[in-house]
């Protein structure tokens, strides 16, 4: 780990998610099942599964729901060193409601996260040695969007976990309902400068960044503007709420190259959400773990999306060695065993 305590430190909101059974409607069901998520959480989980060692800062209620959250962290083997405990009268976790879909259906989210502790966190309920303990720092553009104590706490970490000499990773993973096109365009253009890894769909990049052309002219176009050393974009097809195909491509500025892979075809989808942030655990992984092999991030950041959306809930589950054996098979064109026995 190059003397650092950390590979991966993310900064987020963690989520409290309840979602109906099976596919049950949230308009009609009785009950809910309570599960732990949030962007950065769950790319701190994936990377940890896979066998770095990782951490989230974060702000939670010091309450019984925060204890939930804080277990669910740890089970994972992501550290809670940074969590803020919030002992305000007012402090609570942001609550999301999911809700499955099936053809013609569409899943559905219901967001109730106004107010959360997480958006009053500060930059100074951290010590300075927070910024030298990792060799990477991931955030997104879901924390900056959260409120203006959010935003103003993740560029200024940005900014000094770069200069302690850290990777810095950004997924723009853009939501609508948080901020407009043109506030995110205008502050994560301000960040990019600061930013090494750079996760962007090629729909964002076009409509929130306003990029023409092909998506490895998109990806040039950044590299050309902001010192990037790495941008990656996922692809993924919706054939119906349960049956997707997923692939991607990733650009290694410094070496002017694409890599790209057959996609993963008709994916059996029992849970979407958290497969975006499977995808960047993945990649971080192989980047991280071996010295910046692009090849290496693609295959794992791939693999790792397919496998999320067959597990329930935001996080991932498959360690490395579940996760090597689905990308031998997937590269396999012969006999495939139909169980890992």
């Amino acid at each position: 780990m190059n003397g650092k305590e950390f590979d991966l430190l993310t900064l987020g909101e963690i989520l409290l998610r309840l979602s109906p059974p099976d596919n049950e409607r949230i308009v009609r069901g009785d009950l809910f099942e309570k599960q732990v998520g949030g962007a950065e959480l769950n790319v701190a989980s994936g990377v940890s599964l896979l066998g770095l060692r990782s951490g989230i800062i974060s702000r939670i209620p010091d309450s019984s729901i925060g204890i939930y959250a804080k277990n669910k962290i740890r089970f994972c083997g992501v550290s809670d060193d940074y969590l803020i405990f919030d002992k305000g009268k007012d402090a609570r976790l942001g609550i999301y409601y999911y809700e499955n879909g099936a053809y013609p259906r569409k899943p559905g989210v219901v967001y109730d996260r106004q107010n959360s502790s997480m958006t009053r966190i500060a930059i100074d309920e951290f010590g300075s040695d927070i910024y030298g303990s990792a060799r990477c720092f991931h955030t997104s553009g879901i924390t900056l969007a959260l409120s203006e104590a959010c935003r103003k706490t993740g560029i200024e970490m940005i900014k000094r976990f770069k200069e302690a000499g850290a990777l810095i990773s950004f997924d723009v993973n853009f939501r609508l309902n948080l901020w407009s096109g043109e506030e995110a365009r205008e502050c994560i253009e301000g960040i990019l400068p600061y930013v090494d890894i750079f996760f962007c769909s090629e729909d964002t990049a076009r409509l929130t960044f306003g990029k023409e052309g092909s998506l490895p002219e998109i990806m040039e176009s950044f590299a050309a503007e902001y010192p990037i050393s790495v941008m990656a974009s996922t692809r993924r097809t919706v054939h119906s709420p349960k049956v997707h195909s997923f692939t991607s491509v990733i650009y290694d500025a410094g070496g002017k190259v694409f890599y790209e892979d057959t996609p993963y075809e008709n994916i059996e989808v029992v849970d979407r959400i958290g497969s975006g942030d499977a995808y960047v655990a993945g990649a971080l992984y192989g980047l991280l773990s071996e010295g910046g092999n692009c090849e290496k991030a693609l295959k794992y950041g791939n693999a790792s999306s397919a496998a999320k959306n067959t597990i329930p809930g935001d996080m991932p589950s498959l360690n490395r060695w579940e996760i090597e054996n689905i990308i031998r098979d997937h590269a396999n064109t012969g006999y495939k065993s139909e169980m890992n026995r």
